[in-house]
């Protein structure tokens, strides 16, 4: 690891979506570095292993489980973190839920409002309430998005808008808080092999269950994902994009933008295993 492990020690980070996927690894990666860690999750079970996990890395951790498409639940979060730590250095707004289905062959309409309370209102839920902990701590505000929010992708109409949502929110919100001390982190990954796609809903509004792409192949692994996360925050960057092709996504957007839309068309191929 190329920066000092004393960068987050003591330091309260709250990470939501902490129960599997990047959220549970970069969770267990802030303990290792002797952080105090909230972790926020619906799965109560998953959450408990979790926090655990951290304990046993040396760390300070509560587990507090949590609807963030529930702005009481969101506020109840921040209170619990002052209540146990006396501050909030960081939050990363990591809770998602993933949808996968042609626009055309969807039949509970319902899916566009649950993808969008949980991706985007639920980091505004919790910005709202941190923010004010943040500005007297000059924080970091960190949004884990996606390449899916600099872009469109097949069959992800409701998860597109909203990371979309999600970019433009903290991309204004970065100019508001100019002169504040709070940085704002938007991070951007391509496919990461967690099992957000497996988990995802399907046109009917159920879980799917499976993905339909070849997870085994094609996907940067969550270890790495955490890493440039890290170094991201411990950088204070305005934004990170871990893939090539979504770093020149925007740019050809601008100049082959129907070449963008073919490349998008066979990323998402059922078959296909390429990065987002």
């Amino acid at each position: 690891m190329s920066f000092a492990n004393r960068t987050f020690t003591n330091r309260t980070v709250i990470v939501t979506g902490a129960s599997t996927g990047i959220g549970r690894s970069l969770a267990i990666a802030l303990a290792q570095q002797r952080a105090n860690v909230v972790l926020a999750a619906r799965n109560a079970e998953a959450l408990t292993e979790t926090c655990a996990a951290c304990l046993d890395q040396g760390g300070k951790a509560i587990a507090v489980p949590t609807d963030v498409a529930e702005p009481e639940a969101c506020q109840a979060l921040i209170d619990k973190t002052i209540a146990a730590f006396g501050s909030i250095d960081i939050l990363v707004n990591n809770a998602g839920i993933g949808m996968l289905s042609r626009f055309d062959q969807v039949t509970d309409l319902s899916i566009f409002e649950q993808v969008m309370r949980v991706n985007y209102l639920g980091a505004v839920y919790c910005t709202h309430y941190a923010l004010p902990h943040l500005k007297a701590s000059r924080g970091l505000l960190v949004a884990i998005s996606s390449i899916c929010g600099i872009t469109g992708i097949p069959t992800r109409t409701g998860y597109v808008a909203s990371k979309h949502a999600m970019q433009g929110f903290f991309d204004t919100l970065r100019i508001e808080l100019r002169g504040t001390g709070v940085d704002v982190l938007v991070v951007s990954p391509g496919f990461v092999a967690t099992d957000i796609r497996q988990r995802a809903l399907g046109g009917d509004g159920q879980p799917l269950g499976h993905s339909p792409r070849d997870e085994r192949k094609g996907n940067m692994s969550v270890d790495e994902c955490v890493q440039q996360t890290l170094a991201a925050m411990v950088k204070r960057k305005r934004e990170h994009i871990m893939t090539t092709k979504g770093k020149v996504t925007p740019w050809a957007k601008l100049i082959v933008p129907a070449w963008v839309d073919r490349i998008a068309a066979y990323t998402a191929r059922p078959t296909n295993t390429e990065q987002e």
